[in-house]
């Protein structure tokens, strides 16, 4: 019999976070809300099999820690704010991989959202 490969995915979409975005001067001096999805590689199978809080990924610290992220640094191109975003999640969170999408919001006229996705 074949041995089987086992996977999980964590995830947290539709996160609206505040942040300094964009590459024009006007941009720099507003705050403009940008969405998040975010797929997460589990960093272990045990929440599933013990149901321990202990043992699983701490959502609600992940959205702090991305939330502080944002507001903490201004990210010219939508690009490095994804790949920031990435490194906190693999680094701090010891998530095997994660896929971030960032999407501007009403950036350009007739456009409802412009953006990036990167899997780290």
């Amino acid at each position: 019999m074949a041995a089987t490969s086992r996977s999980s995915t964590i995830f947290i979409h539709d996160l609206r976070v505040s942040t300094r975005i964009g590459v024009y001067s006007w941009e720099a001096h507003m705050d403009q809300t940008v969405r998040l999805d975010l797929d997460i590689g589990a960093p272990s199978d045990r929440p599933f099999a013990s149901g321990r809080f202990d043992d699983a990924l701490d959502y609600a610290a992940v959205v702090a820690r991305v939330k502080a992220y944002a507001a903490a640094h201004e990210h010219p191109l939508l690009e490095r704010f994804a790949e920031g975003i990435a490194g906190i999640v693999r680094d701090e969170f010891n998530a095997p991989w994660v896929r971030v999408r960032v999407a501007k919001l009403g950036a350009l006229p007739g456009v409802r959202e412009i953006g990036v996705e990167i899997v780290r």
